[in-house]
């Protein structure tokens, strides 16, 4: 897998995890997680971050965004979730 992942993708992932996920306590407010997968962004709400225990992604200004992980097989899996609670939450 290449490090690419649609930020489409990435933001409707954010998106639904913020709506249909739970708040879950941490140093960042209004952080909600949903099916393994954290979502938060920064204090002006540019920055937007989905984890998972093996993966960080942050994205930004212009479609841009960096990916924080080991092996191509925790990339892929995260890539799944992110796919799944997309297709899985209305």
């Amino acid at each position: 897998m290449q490090d690419q992942i649609d930020t489409r993708l990435m933001l409707q992932a954010y998106e639904k995890i913020t709506t249909h996920g739970e708040e879950v306590p941490g140093d960042i407010d209004k952080m909600h997680r949903l099916e393994g997968v954290t979502a938060f962004s920064d204090f002006d709400g540019y920055t937007l971050y989905l984890q998972d225990a093996e993966v960080k992604l942050q994205t930004g200004f212009h479609n841009t965004y960096k990916l924080d992980y080991d092996t191509n097989r925790a990339l892929d899996n995260f890539i799944r979730k992110l796919k799944h609670i997309v297709s899985s939450y209305d």
